[in-house]
C-alpha cells in the first residue's frame, strides 16, 4: 500500500504511505567578498555558491504502513558516502545529494520494542565532484 511516487533520492521512492514526507526545506549559501575601498563603503565581489543544503521531514508508521526499510537503506547510503540523485514528480531534479544527517524520534514503543511512530529528518548537501580547473585554464591565467 505505497500509494503515489512524488519524491526520490537515488532508488529510494517517497510515497503517499508507508515511506512518506511532510516537509522540505531549503537553503542556498553564497559567498561574497568584501574589498576595502577608499573614500566609500566596501565593496562586494561575488566569489560563487558556497553549498545548498535540503532537509526532508516526515513521519513512519512502521505498524502500519511500513517505511523502516527505506530509511535503513537510506542510513546505509549515509555510512557508505554514496551520493544519490534527488528528483521530483513535479520534474524538480536537484541534483546528486549527499546524505549529511539522519536523525529520528522513535515513539509508541510496543512490548517487543517496535515502535508505533517514527519521526525522522534526513539533512542532504548538494555535491559537486572535485576536480581540477576547465581544461586548458590555468590559475596563473587568470590573473
Amino acid at each position: 500500500m505505497a500509494g503515489p511516487i512524488s519524491m526520490s533520492l537515488g532508488s529510494f521512492a517517497f510515497s503517499a504511505h508507508g515511506f512518506s514526507y511532510t516537509d522540505v526545506s531549503r537553503s542556498l549559501d553564497t559567498s561574497w567578498a568584501s574589498v576595502e575601498v577608499v573614500d566609500r563603503f566596501e565593496a562586494l565581489q561575488w566569489t560563487g555558491p558556497k553549498s545548498e543544503t535540503i532537509g526532508i521531514r516526515g513521519v513512519l508508521f512502521p505498524l502500519e504502513f511500513g517505511g523502516e526499510a527505506s530509511l535503513e537503506g537510506l542510513r546505509a547510503a549515509a555510512i557508505a558516502g554514496e551520493p544519490l540523485m534527488l528528483v521530483t514528480l513535479d520534474g524538480g531534479i536537484f541534483g546528486m545529494q549527499v546524505i549529511t544527517g539522519i536523525n529520528e524520534d522513535r515513539a509508541f514503543i510496543n512490548r517487543y520494542g517496535q515502535p508505533a511512530k517514527n519521526a525522522w529528518r534526513i539533512d542532504l548537501r548538494r555535491f559537486e565532484e572535485s576536480g581540477s580547473l576547465t581544461p586548458g585554464l590555468s590559475l596563473t591565467g587568470l590573473f
